[in-house]
């Protein structure tokens, strides 16, 4: 059994690839929209968040054979926690990771290394800011930038309900709310800074798959300035940006079972 740690659209294809190179796969994510995805494709798939502890105990009941970590550029916790579990359990851990973009800096685009870093500066500048960067670390520029003066926060994100109930609890109007699910084309992206006057647009590099260029090319063309949040320095060791790659560590690493 090959454990696919899932939740993107290329996890997910490459979750169909391991499946039709031979192995037998499960996946994991985390919520019940990326469940569907996978069960569209008639992907086994497990919902919820997993501890170290809890990845380590399902390797064992599912015997799997190994770990491919497939998922979001961003989802730090979740890759060291499939490294731990992995190294635990002690059976091999890949690491599937969609390419970087190369993002050229200018008068209009700021490269910054994390979340805080990117709520300090988008708090000197201030204005009409629409922050792309999703949910779980809308705490940190909401206690930043909220109440500052002449400024706005506008959080485009899923639309699902703890979000809702999140943006509530964190004092965003409605108004200031943007629920839909992307990805988003220049155009629309567009229109967006446009009916909401923005002056910063705050996004993560989370490559072309992540539709940030995109983003950036809508801002760009406008003459908004953006803030762009590099992605975390993790050491993975088998680190691959291709399904070839991935593939062939798989081929090396085990026996097929399909």
């Amino acid at each position: 059994m090959i454990l696919v740690l899932a939740g993107t659209s290329d996890a997910r294809e490459l979750a169909l690839r391991i499946r039709s190179a031979g192995y037998a796969v499960l996946t994991t994510v985390v919520t019940e929209s990326a469940a569907k995805s996978m069960e569209a494709e008639k992907l086994p798939v497990l919902i919820g968040r997993l501890t170290a502890t809890d990845m380590q105990q399902l390797i064992a009941d599912k015997e799997v054979r190994i770990v491919v970590d497939a998922t979001h550029p961003f989802a730090e916790e979740a890759s060291k926690n499939a490294m731990a579990a992995a190294q635990l359990a002690q059976v091999p851990y890949v690491r599937f990771e969609r390419k970087s973009l190369s993002i050229e800096q200018s008068a209009l685009v700021t490269t910054v290394d994390d979340y805080k870093q990117a709520a300090e500066l988008a708090a000197e500048k201030r204005g009409s800011i629409m922050l792309t960067t999703g949910s779980k670390t809308l705490k940190i520029f909401a206690d930043r930038l909220i109440g500052l003066p002449d400024t706005t926060l506008i959080a485009r994100m899923l639309p699902r309900k703890d979000n809702m109930e999140k943006c509530e609890e964190l004092g965003i109007e409605q108004k200031n709310i943007v629920a839909m699910q992307g990805p988003f084309s220049k155009e629309l992206n567009q229109a967006l800074y446009n009916h909401y006057k923005v002056t910063l647009m705050i996004t993560k590099e989370s490559g072309k798959v992540g539709a940030v260029d995109e983003k950036l090319e809508a801002a760009l063309e406008m003459g908004i300035p953006t803030i762009v949040i590099g992605r975390p320095e993790i050491e993975y060791g088998n680190l691959y940006s291709d399904f070839d790659g991935v593939i062939k560590y798989l081929e090396t690493h085990v026996q097929k079972e399909a």
